[in-house]
């Protein structure tokens, strides 16, 4: 079989797509095609142990990306025993080692109700927020489109409200 036809980490045929390293260039080379079930385990992080034995073989591959994605999974699945075993040159050890701290320093940004936000979502206020240095006062129930996400604070987001840019604290929004 070519290798887009299986998962190139459990050998899986089902809904098979190309998902691209944590750390990625986008090119084919750091592109993994990976079966639906290891897909969804690998971007919600749970991992179901027994599923992933099949990195037993995969940590083999002659492909780069399989080798660093499969030390990847090693390494959230807490199996040291396994990183010892692997062989990996220096430029993959070291992709592999950017994606498992940037991994580490993700910062996720939660509404009120812990639903994980993302930028480019729309949220709803919760309540009145006097809004400082503007002269208005947010009004609870008031959407906001296309909320951005900064970079140095996982407590806050920043959304126009009536056409003014502000930041609204996560605690007193919702995800719609």
């Amino acid at each position: 079989m070519a290798r887009s036809e299986v998962c190139e980490l459990c050998g899986s045929s089902d809904g098979v797509s190309v998902v691209e390293l944590p750390i990625s260039d986008g090119s084919e080379d750091q592109s993994v095609y990976l079966c639906a079930n290891c897909k969804t385990q690998i971007e919600s992080g749970d991992l179901d142990e027994n599923h992933f034995n099949s990195l037993n073989d995969a940590m083999w591959s002659e492909v780069a990306a399989v080798k660093i994605i499969s030390y990847i999974l090693w390494n959230k699945l807490g199996r040291q025993d396994m990183i010892e075993m692997m062989y990996l040159e220096e430029d993959e050890l070291a992709l592999a080692q950017q994606a498992i701290n940037a991994e580490a320093n993700k910062v996720t940004f939660r509404d009120a109700n812990g639903v994980e936000l993302l930028a480019g979502d729309s949220i709803v206020i919760l309540k009145d927020l006097d809004v400082k240095g503007a002269g208005f006062t947010a009004k609870r129930g008031t959407t906001v489109t296309r909320i951005s996400l900064p970079h140095d604070m996982d407590d806050h987001v920043e959304g126009r409200v009536n056409g003014t840019k502000i930041y609204l604290k996560t605690e007193f929004i919702k995800k719609v």
